[in-house]
Formats: structure tokens, sequence, C-alpha cells
């Protein structure tokens, strides 16, 4: 994700001469109530625990903060410490569970006093109550995070697509984002569950990795043993402009894939023809990376007007340029599905999409990936990651 992604995502380094009183003040604020609902939904309220177990408790969570800030800061920022972002995405993570939660709680507890629950019974329901959700979630999150995504097979009817490309498989991965945690193993079990599916397409739709090609090279390495028949494309998202965006596009290449930098290629299957088209992730023009920019245009020169387009692109608001130009099937990520819920309400206040299928214009269709993998925080909560089996099918045989 990006402008909107999951909370706290840093995009770069604090600089050097400490960052602005503001910027400070509204970090601060944040961390205040991200971390002070929950030590007052559990230690405070009307509970009437002990003293002892409040101090603690407030240790405990002025610690935790302290540790993201430092984590996020060394992680994150020019230090790239894989380590410290580690600790720092793993505390974010867990403070967004517990602080929804704990918001929760507090309807819960308001709801309980309505009905006559008193304190300190009620306050200790609620916290109890809180305390195990917040546990259960972190647990399953983190096993959701890290398993073999799950494979979701999709059909997609294309007024345009010929005959016989009727029945094309196109398997979607996207959003993997390679990054802190070592994850070469499962990379080679996403690779294993692509090449069961027998594709004719295979498509990577950005947010390849979190670093340089130097330090995520051998997380990477396995996607040169995807399968598919006819081509395995790939395009920019929006991290990749965070630092080495050509330098991955190049890699890729390097690897067997077809880099849609802007351009196109042509499938053919049973005399029929497919234009697969990739653009830019839309924030690449204005990343300062030299000779980048969505150009849907440059990507569908020389493109023969009357075939069916299938376009790459990372973010689902790039559709309106799709529309436009009478794409008839776009593919994106990005969104994570939101990942943690419920931060998927607030992607959805910036993206048109959050996961799907969907249909835009007269023509153009839209899928949206929830990602296969994870950005930051090592959790999906009700945010499952996906494998995409998308199979093309002709209206004229349906």
């Amino acid at each position: 994700m990006s402008d909107h992604s999951v909370p706290g995502e840093v995009r770069e380094s604090t600089p050097s001469g400490g960052p602005p009183v503001g910027r400070l003040a509204v970090v601060t604020v944040v961390l205040a109530i991200l971390f002070g609902t929950p030590l007052w939904t559990l230690a405070f309220t009307g509970a009437d625990w002990p003293i002892a177990a409040r101090i603690i408790a407030t240790v405990v969570a002025v610690g935790a903060a302290a540790a993201l800030v430092i984590g996020m800061a060394k992680g994150h920022g020019r230090a790239h410490s894989d380590r410290w972002a580690r600790i720092g995405d793993t505390l974010l993570g867990l403070v967004w569970i517990a602080f929804v939660w704990s918001i929760i709680g507090l309807v819960v507890r308001l709801g309980l006093g309505i009905v006559g629950v008193d304190d300190p019974l009620r306050s200790r329901i609620v916290a109890g109550a809180v305390l195990a959700v917040i546990v259960a979630l972190a647990v399953w999150g983190r096993r959701e995070a890290m398993r073999l995504p799950r494979t979701k097979h999709v059909t997609v009817t294309l007024d345009r697509l010929g005959a016989g490309l009727d029945g094309l498989r196109v398997v979607l991965v996207t959003d993997t984002h390679y990054g802190p945690i070592e994850r070469s193993v499962w990379s080679s079990d996403v690779v294993a569950e692509i090449n069961r599916q027998d594709a004719d397409i295979v498509c990577h739709v950005g947010d390849l990795a979190d670093g340089s090609v130097e330090r995520r090279r051998e997380q990477v390495a396995p996607l040169e043993r995807v399968h598919a028949k006819s081509a395995r494309v790939y395009v920019t998202g929006n991290h990749e402009y965070f630092g080495e965006a050509q330098e991955w596009l190049d890699h890729m290449t390097s690897l067997g894939w077809d880099s849609l930098h802007n351009r196109h290629i042509t499938v053919m299957r049973g005399g029929d023809r497919l234009v697969v088209a990739g653009v830019d992730d839309r924030t690449a023009r204005g990343s300062g990376e030299v000779g980048h920019g969505a150009d849907l245009t440059a990507a569908l020169a020389d493109a023969e007007p009357s075939l069916p387009i299938f376009l790459l692109a990372h973010q689902p608001k790039q559709i309106d340029a799709a529309v436009a130009a009478g794409v008839d099937l776009q593919v994106s990520g990005h969104t994570h599905g939101g990942q943690i819920w419920p931060f998927g309400l607030l992607v959805r206040l910036d993206q048109p999409v959050v996961h799907g299928l969907s249909r835009h214009g007269a023509r153009t269709q839209l899928y949206t990936s929830r990602g296969t993998g994870f950005w930051g925080p090592p959790f999906r909560v009700f945010a499952p990651s996906e494998i995409t089996v998308l199979t093309l099918r002709s209206s004229s045989l349906v």
C-alpha cells in the first residue's frame, strides 16, 4: 500500500536535524491515543485493580511506545536495520489490534452499564474479554500473514475476448513485500502453488520487495522458477519507488520476466490475440526516478485497437485512465484488503475498491487482489492473502 498504508508506514528517513515540532506533536498525540486507549480499558476504568498492577501496565505501555518509535526510526529510516524493523512493525500491528478492540470494549462496557452490571465487575469482564481477543487475534493474525496464501478462483467474462482465448488462465500475485522477515521458504512455496495452476500468464502487480535488490535477492530468487505457457509479466508498485525501481525492473527481466514499464506484449492462442499492457505506479512520476511515470498511452502505442486489453496497474485508482483508454480488464493490488481490520474502511476513502471484481464504465472491469504477502506488521486480520487464478471467458461462448 502507499498513501493510505497500514497505520504508521514510514516513507522516508527523518532529517538529521530532527523532526519539526509540529510533526513531533502529532506523533506524540497519536502514540498517546493508540497506547493510552488499551491502557485505560485494561488497567483503569472502574476495574479497581491493585495499584501495582496499574503501574506495571503503564510501564509496559510506555516502554512499548518507545520501542515502536525506535523500531520504526531505525528499521525504516537511514539505518535500514531489519532487526529493528521487525520489532517496530510487530509492535505497530499489536497496538492497532489492541486499540481497535479496546474501543469496542468501551462500547460494550457502556452497554453493560445500561443493563445494570456495576463496576468493578463490569470493567473486569470487559478487560478480560478484550485482552483475550487481542491475544487470540494476534496469534491468528500472524499465522494468517505467514501462511501460504489461499488460492482464489475467479471467472471474468470479456466481451471482446476471442473464442481462441476462451479459458485463458491468468495467475495473479501482488504485494509480496519481501522485507525484514526472511521468507525465502515461503517464496518457494508460493512459486510451487503458482506452478500447480498451469497458467497461461502469470502477473506480479507490484510492491515486490521493500529494500534493495542486493538485500532481497534471495527472497525474490524463487520467482525465476515460475512457469507460464505464454508470459510472465511484472509492473512496479509504489514501494519500488521508495528506492530502486529501475533496478527491480531490470532484475525481474534478468529472471526471465517481461517488465512492463509503460509497454505491452501480445499473447496469441487459438488464432486470437490479447494485448497485455503494464504501467508504472501512479506515484512514479513524483518519485524523482528519471523516465518513470504511469503512461497508458505509451503502454498501448502501436497496439491494434480492436484487440482486448488486459492491463496491470498497481493501484485500483488507476482505473480512470483504463476506462478512458477502453481497457477490458485491469488487475491491481495495493490495498491488502485492509490487512488488519478495520483499516479497510480507511483504504476505501482513498481507493475505489478494496478487493474483488468490479465494473467501471461500459466496458472496463477491475480485479483488485488482497495481496499475496503483507507490508510491515506481520498480521492479517479478516483480510486473507491470496493467489488469484483468473479464468477469462469469451462472451460469445458463455
